[in-house]
């Protein structure tokens, strides 16, 4: 008979942070403050609320207090009741969000957030005002280990977000390898996270487990966390980097979520990790740690309690060195997707090297095992773009871009509407960009060779704190949109046989050429053709001179390039 699972280790710490500090702050969030004293009444509030309402093993409770200081004791109370929790962001779209409360069955929304028009029949929703302290807490729940601890809805591929269901046992092996990082106990971590990603229970769990204040940021991260003086954050290398300057003084920098960059790494003097794991996988899955003298730009190994292989195509492992897609097993791994079966047939494979009936998730990473046994993350199976016939791994291009001197984070894209990439870059200097521009025309195929190279503050990202391409690409169709078209026959002239030669169409004849995909060769060979269709001498200095449309047509008008219509 298998037995239940006890989460004794997180409401234990909940309780003894309660005796040791009850007047310690517990959580801090744009709308008020909790103590740990307050955790706990409000938790046993919350749970005898929903156990009057019903909710019990097998039902589901929707938590919206967004990022609101009840947050956490609505999680809590959930799982003291062995319920199922769907962490929702209040922010969403409404279609998104009706969806989740209707695929995930949700009988109670506890939350004042809830969106208009968002809740289905049969579903009922209980504001703060709705829970009481007047009733004894309900008898914690020790909940089966399949039963399911959460729901965590990430983008599909359908275009409707599907459901991944964590059962209670990978809770239970997630904390304790949480338990196992030796986090120091005490002070503020900064959680920076939708509501509605298990990046937020990440936070979550590591500052309670820890006894640390867990501040929720609003709007302005950065701001957030110059306020604050955290002594953990957990950021995105993107939002790390965005906030690099205020984080310099943390004790703990945990980066989770995307590839760290060396020259992001350098930048802290404290204890780094860098944490992989899909929500598949109950959150996280290896772990690189400073304190262990690992190297924090691989994924490190995998956590107590988890195994990972790598294995080829025909699921065999590969050999030390070679890439090899990254297979997760333990009791960690997802139950799979909810209301899927085929997708999760799909993903979720017998796991051949145990007896037991385990299984593993294939995540669709590259990585490969390093000579001192780091797994080094070699991008995404999957993320591949075909450009000009080529396929290109845009993991590649930004590898290339962040080994730059000076390149603080990078991301690539492609141009919309366009065979061709663009490389949006946060540099320290504009001479950054030329320096990007040679590295890549080196290191790359001609055909992938970004075609447009830009400085930007601070790359986008999504709610779940990861780099947007599709904004990258949006603020490209902007940007190029109000370009200036040729007007001169010596710009129209230009723009044609540049457009010959690069890998896109010269619409603006105010943009480099350089940043259009243009390298040295190029150049070349674009003076050399200029030459040919206007009898003109011009020079290769020239071009850099003025590498614009606009500026070579005006050396050619200088010149005396005959009319458009004479160029034969």
């Amino acid at each position: 008979m298998t037995a239940n699972v006890d989460l004794a280790r997180i409401f234990d710490a909940v309780d003894r942070w309660a005796a040791d500090r009850p007047d310690a702050t517990a959580v801090h969030a744009p709308d008020g403050s909790i103590t740990f004293a307050e955790l706990v009444e409000h938790t046993h509030a919350f749970a005898a609320t929903l156990a009057a309402h019903g909710v019990g093993p097998g039902s589901q409770v929707g938590l919206c207090y967004g990022r609101g200081r009840l947050s956490l004791p609505a999680l809590l109370a959930t799982w003291w009741t062995g319920a199922t929790a769907v962490p929702l962001d209040e922010r969403h779209p409404t279609d998104r969000l009706s969806f989740v409360l209707r695929d995930s069955g949700a009988q109670v929304v506890l939350g004042d957030r809830v969106p208009a028009g968002v809740i289905p029949q049969r579903c009922e929703v209980l504001p703060a005002s709705a829970v009481t302290a007047a009733r004894p807490a309900p008898r914690r729940i020790s909940p089966h280990p399949s039963g399911i601890a959460y729901v965590i809805y990430t983008s599909g591929t359908t275009g409707w977000p599907k459901g991944v269901e964590v059962p209670y046992r990978g809770l239970a092996a997630f904390v304790a390898a949480l338990a196992a990082l030796d986090l120091p106990t005490g002070g503020t971590g900064v959680n920076a996270v939708s509501p509605a990603f298990d990046g937020w229970l990440w936070c979550a769990l590591l500052y309670l487990l820890n006894g640390q204040c867990m501040t929720i940021a609003g709007d302005d991260p950065a701001d957030t966390v110059a306020t604050a003086r955290p002594d953990v954050v957990c950021l995105t290398p993107s939002l790390l980097l965005a906030c690099a300057a205020e984080v310099r003084g943390a004790e703990v920098v945990v980066a989770a979520g995307e590839a760290l960059p060396a020259a992001l790494a350098a930048r802290f003097t404290g204890r780094m990790l860098n944490v992989y794991g899909p929500t598949e996988a109950t959150i996280a899955a290896t772990c690189a740690d400073t304190a262990r003298g690992d190297d924090v730009t691989t994924i490190g190994r995998p956590l107590p309690g988890y195994t990972v292989h790598l294995l080829d195509a025909d699921l065999r492992p590969v050999p030390p060195g070679v890439p090899g897609e990254l297979f997760i097993g333990g009791p960690a791994v997802a139950a799979g997707y909810r209301h899927r079966p085929d997708l999760t047939a799909e993903r979720f494979l017998p796991d051949p090297f145990t007896a037991d009936g385990a299984r593993l998730y294939r995540t669709g990473d590259l990585a490969l095992r390093r000579p001192d046994g780091l797994l080094e993350y070699r991008g995404r199976c999957d993320e591949q773009v075909k450009i000009r016939g080529f396929r290109v791994e845009l993991t590649e291009v930004e590898r290339v871009a962040v080994e730059t001197d000076g390149v603080r984070g990078a991301a690539a894209y492609v141009l919309p509407g366009r065979d061709a990439l663009g490389l949006a870059l946060v540099v320290s200097a504009e001479e950054c960009l030329e320096s990007v521009r040679t590295a890549c025309a080196g290191r790359l195929p001609a055909a992938v060779v970004p075609a447009q190279v830009t400085a930007i503050e601070v790359l986008p990202t999504t709610p779940a704190g990861k780099v947007d391409r599709a904004a990258l690409a949006l603020m490209t169709a902007a940007t190029t949109a109000h370009g200036r078209a040729p007007r001169t026959p010596s710009e129209r002239v230009v723009a044609e046989v540049w457009g010959t030669l690069l890998p896109q169409p010269v619409h603006d004849v105010d943009a480099d050429f350089f940043d259009l995909g243009g390298h040295s060769l190029l150049a070349a060979r674009a003076v050399a053709a200029l030459r040919k269709a206007t009898g003109v001498r011009l020079t290769i200095k020239q071009l850099l001179a003025g590498p614009t449309a606009a500026g070579v047509a005006a050396e050619l008008d200088r010149m005396g390039a005959p009319p458009a219509e004479e160029v034969s």
